[in-house]
């Protein structure tokens, strides 16, 4: 029996709609629109189509979406600096720098430059903090855990009392805040990493396996408990045989054709977790919008 399939185009058109929704409110209600500022730097293609889909989907729900293109050679000085002037710029409710950036700029120096109030990405350590604490209301929840929490709790519910989660990878953007978020949700949390012991049969204990590790399909049939639910964050491209011509597709850190024998419910890649971390982007600037002007944004389906 296959697994049920975790749709998370789906999910994210209905956190599309709702920010859209609450967008549309608070202009009516202040004249101002939520407004979203990405910077890029230098002309790595892949984060530049990153950028225009972000940049689409913020005109999409209503946004004032502004975009700072940087060349290479940008220093880390001028990157500050642009950073310092969104922070106190109040048309600029939400400020998201694009990673990775070029080698020779500091990335953690920027990204705890940026105001927390307005760190959509949730990166900032005070975000980051907060999220450790328990505090998921005041702060902005990074947003691919918080993306991955929805499909759980669609499987789930919210409380997930009695359930054994394995998160695989500890990286600061996803694995440690994917476990907290877990932990929030009352789930007893193993955090797995690449000096983890039998890391098989850990995951093979997991009613809730999340895979958040960069290596395609490396999570097999046999890491699978019967009727887990499998969460699959990794985006691979892997070369296809095509004639003459060299393609690549999108795969998962899971091997999908045989986990969804075996699974309960799993996340496709693409499809899956991918969608929810764009939604979760605006969602998190609607909030940071709302905050600026002392109100409370009508959004109901945070983790």
């Amino acid at each position: 029996m296959s697994a049920q399939f975790i749709d998370g185009k789906q999910v994210s058109a209905s956190v599309i709609a709702a920010v859209t929704e609450a967008s549309a409110l608070l202009e009516a209600k202040t004249g101002i629109r939520p407004g979203l500022a990405v910077v890029i730097v230098g002309n790595d293609p892949a984060s530049h189509a990153y950028v225009s889909s972000k940049s689409k989907m913020a005109e999409r729900c209503g946004f004032n979406s502004i975009q700072h293109s940087l060349p290479e050679d940008t220093s880390q000085e001028q990157l500050e600096k642009l950073v310092t002037e969104l922070n106190a710029d109040p048309s600029v409710d939400g400020i998201l720098v694009q990673l990775p950036l070029p080698s020779s700029l500091d990335p953690d120096a920027v990204i705890h430059l940026i105001s927390p109030e307005k760190d959509v990405d949730g990166l900032n350590v005070v975000n980051a903090g907060k999220i450790a604490t328990g505090d998921l209301v005041t702060g902005l929840v990074s947003c691919t855990p918080a993306g991955a929490m929805l499909l759980i709790n669609r499987v789930h519910g919210h409380d997930l009392s009695g359930l054994r989660a394995v998160v695989i990878g500890r990286s600061n953007l996803f694995g440690k805040p994917m476990g907290l978020l877990l932990l929030a949700a009352n789930a007893t949390v193993t955090m797995a990493h690449s000096k983890t012991k039998d890391l098989v049969a850990v995951c093979r204990d997991a009613d809730i396996l999340v895979a958040a590790v960069g290596r395609p399909k490396m999570v097999k049939s046999t890491w699978i408990k019967p009727g887990a639910t499998v969460i699959d964050v990794g985006i691979n491209r892997m070369p296809i045989a095509d004639g003459e011509n060299q393609k690549t597709r999108l795969v998962g850190d899971v091997d999908y054709a045989e986990a969804v024998e075996i699974a309960g419910a799993i996340t496709p890649v693409p499809g899956g977790v991918g969608p929810m971390t764009i939604a979760m982007l605006m969602a998190n600037t609607t909030i940071a919008a709302y905050r600026a002007h002392g109100l409370v944004a009508p959004l109901n389906f945070r983790p």
